[in-house]
């Protein structure tokens, strides 16, 4: 071996006749079964490979490969072995000279069928397979980075090295996935067929520039399809972890935008796979959680709340189709709630993923998702309940959403255009939609981690055990609730009306008082918060509201629990003795007005109580400097004019809904708009514009009629000394100054 190592080193050009020497001798010896000729002729072919590096080596390669090639194609697992090894180590080899004709896919064919290796031995079987990983491992580093060489990347080799990685990697499967680094492995390990192909997927997907990642994912989706993985979900979610640990980080977001895609295309696929990739999915945003989402930021959510509203679709119809034929696939309420339940962890934990800005815009495209009760037509023809439960599903997304959201301006991450929609869900007759829009209130208004510490209802004596982080109120703060806060007083007052609402509702209708009092409060918010709770005292006793005793127990122990907050926080003792002594004397006599007791017995309403007195409240705080006009100002909720927008056949009506200053009339304006909806779903078209336009037509006489009433009521009258000519020969009357105008007592403060 020596002397014909010196020799082809002496006299490089004789490399290709040696070569084909050898193949000829090795391909006879084959046929002969004489395998230890084989192997003698494979080791000289091996050393000499490896000690010769000329110009003129290509020609002996092309022998080397052909007697690999003969060995492979062996029935016999020695030689399919031994053909196996040599081909490793040619494959690790840098080569001085490219190789432009030099062809692989008969290795990579060969290869990844011996990965599938079904011989009735067992450790043989192992050996085969093993031998073919290494083959594919040897494939891949020979010419993935040489542009040359034939493309690895092309589908053609990707569909058949990716199956036959996953296979081995399923067959050994463990409970538990890798860390997201292969760590260095035992002897032991390393024999492991499961432990050889994750270092080899790793390595190739680690190679995988930009343009390839798409065909290298395709075959891992295919795959999971083809075998029904997804179903089972930890090897899918295995698989995808391997992935997203494996490829360069900027990548992230192809990968994501494949398994979106996929689930598009599995839209009408049994609920258990869907779930499976919205799982995958899942665990694939948070290991992504740079922020490398993409550019379609707002595409990925837009495709898992397309998916919410069709698993609700599904949900209700019982089929994938829309039709009942037979052979129809059953849907499983069930799985279909599972389903929609992983969608929004998703989206939850895509959001976590973004910056601020981008959440913000995340949460108003998901708002505008949101159907409206009474404005948006019904998303599901003769199906309401599927209206709620989309509206229920959306208020859960954005509950995900919103949670740990923070930000130092209100005013921008909040706008209006997301505000006054959600509140407006906060006066709808359904208990659970109006929950949800608490919390995500609370998770909004909530930046210093109070909201836990105000879970529990509660007359606490002392607030300092809370351990509330309190800051100073920024200007970007006081413009907000300058711009917001009757709005959300207003909503809290009529959310405590509600007679639906449970123990739940009053504790979070307490979170958002406390909340509003730490993180938004200015002494203004202060004294609206007060007269706000004393409002809600007076709702509980009037009677002209009809609520049953539970709901005014609740109110007065919800009143009572926030004035013993806010007069602890205002630090003024006069105002801390007197609700300390109100609740004092309601312990004694009345516990069930205070949160202690009212949720946990029945209550027993009972005429004489010990109130809490504006005056006094006033008289205390007007001594500390706070505004006593203002305090001794009852609180009655500002109603407002709103418009919003219809979208029927692709035509937009302005529908203005003036809300009732009479809180009495609330069941008629309920009843009014639901008849209002029901017209505008069933009512044809040309019906509908019909009335809007005559609605049109109504709405402009009344606005003559308006500008009547002004000009007889409200401009100066003419002056006595008649009228005076303007320098273009017009008459004009003559201008009274305004404390000489009589005004109407109806215009008069």
């Amino acid at each position: 071996m020596e002397k014909l190592t010196f020799y082809a080193l002496s006299a490089p050009e004789k490399l290709d006749r040696i070569g084909a020497y050898l193949s000829e001798r090795l391909s006879r010896d084959v046929a002969r079964h004489r395998y230890g000729y084989v192997c003698i002729a494979m080791e000289a072919l091996d050393q000499l490979l490896m000690a010769c590096h000329c110009q003129s080596i290509n020609l002996f390669v092309e022998s080397f490969l052909k007697m690999v090639r003969k060995l492979l194609e062996s029935d016999k697992p020695n030689l399919q072995i031994l053909g196996t090894n040599s081909f490793v180590k040619f494959a690790n080899i840098e080569e001085d000279t490219a190789s432009y004709h030099r062809s692989y896919d008969f290795f990579v064919s060969r290869f990844s069928e011996m990965c599938h290796s079904s011989y009735e031995d067992p450790d043989i079987r192992t050996k085969i397979r093993m031998a073919g990983i290494k083959g594919l491992q040897g494939v891949v580093r020979k010419t993935v980075n040489d542009e040359l060489q034939a493309n690895i990347w092309d589908p053609q080799h990707m569909d058949k090295i990716v199956p036959s990685l996953l296979f081995n990697l399923q067959s050994g499967e463990r409970t538990e996935s890798r860390s997201p680094s292969p760590l260095q492995a035992s002897e032991k390990e390393k024999e492991s067929p499961m432990e050889l192909t994750e270092r080899c997927f790793r390595e190739l997907l680690g190679r995988a520039a930009y343009g390839n990642i798409k065909n290298a994912v395709t075959p891992v989706l295919m795959h999971l399809d083809n075998h029904s993985l997804w179903e089972g979900k930890s090897f899918a979610v295995r698989c995808f972890k391997i992935i997203m640990y494996s490829i360069q980080s900027q990548h992230s977001h192809l990968v994501i935008q494949q398994l979106l895609g996929h689930l598009d295309a599995n839209s009408k696929n049994s609920a258990t796979v869907r779930a499976g990739i919205v799982e995958v999915l899942l665990e694939a945003a948070a290991i992504a959680a740079s922020g490398s989402v993409g550019p379609t930021v707002l595409e990925v959510f837009n495709t898992l709340l397309r998916q919410l509203r069709l698993s609700v679709d599904y949900e209700l119809t019982g089929t994938y189709d829309g039709n009942t034929n037979i052979g129809t696939k059953i849907i499983k309420a069930h799985e279909e709630r599972q389903l929609q339940e992983a969608v929004i962890r998703t989206i939850g934990s895509f959001a976590n993923t973004l910056p601020t800005y981008q959440r913000s815009e995340v949460m108003l495209f998901i708002m505008g998702k949101i159907p409206v009760p009474g404005v948006h037509p019904l998303f599901f023809t003769g199906r309401p309940e599927g209206t709620r439960m989309i509206q229920i599903m959306l208020l859960k997304s954005l509950v995900q959403v919103t949670a740990g959201f923070q930000t130092t301006n209100m005013l921008t991450a909040l706008p209006s255009s997301f505000l006054e929609p959600l509140l407006s869900f906060s006066l709808t007759e359904d208990p659970e939609v109006r929950l949800l829009v608490l919390q995500i209130l609370l998770s909004l208004i909530d930046r210093h981690d109070n909201r836990p510490k105000f879970a529990n209802i509660s007359s606490i004596s002392d607030i300092s055990m809370l351990k509330l982080k309190v800051d100073k109120c920024s200007r970007q703060d006081n413009l907000f609730m300058k711009k917001h806060g009757q709005q959300l007083y207003r909503h809290i007052y009529l959310g405590c009306k509600e007679q639906s609402s449970g123990r739940q509702h009053y504790e979070s209708l307490f979170a958002l008082l406390g909340l509003l009092s730490v993180e938004l409060a200015n002494e203004e918010v202060v004294v609206d918060l007060i007269r706000l709770a004393l409002a809600l005292q007076d709702l509980a006793l009037s009677t002209d509201e009809g609520l049953p005793v539970y709901t005014r127990c609740a109110v007065h122990a919800l009143a009572a629990a926030y004035l013993n907050l806010i007069c602890q926080l205002t630090t003024v003792p006069a105002f801390c003795q007197h609700i300390h002594e109100v609740i004092e004397v309601r312990q004694k006599n009345t516990p069930y007005l205070l949160p202690e007791d009212v949720f946990v017995d029945n209550p027993k309403y009972v005429e004489g109580d010990v109130l809490f007195l504006q005056s006094k409240i006033t008289e205390v705080l007007g001594g500390s400097g706070y505004n006593t006009e203002r305090l001794a100002t009852p609180y009655v909720p500002q109603y407002t004019v709103f418009s919003v927008s219809l979208d029927l056949k692709k035509d937009f009506f302005c529908v203005c809904l003036p809300l009732v200053d009479s809180v009495g009339m609330e069941e008629q304006e309920r009843e009014r708009r639901r008849q209002v909806v029901e017209k505008f779903q069933k009512a044809p078209f040309e019906e509908i514009a019909a009335h809007c336009g005559a609605r049109v037509q109504k709405t402009i006489i009344f606005f003559s009629f308006l500008e009547r009433l002004w000009q007889v009521f409200f401009l100066p009258p003419p002056s006595p000394s008649g009228t005076i000519s303007s320098g273009y020969g017009q008459s004009q009357s003559r201008s009274v100054p305004i404390y000489e105008m009589k005004f109407p007592d109806l215009c008069v403060y």
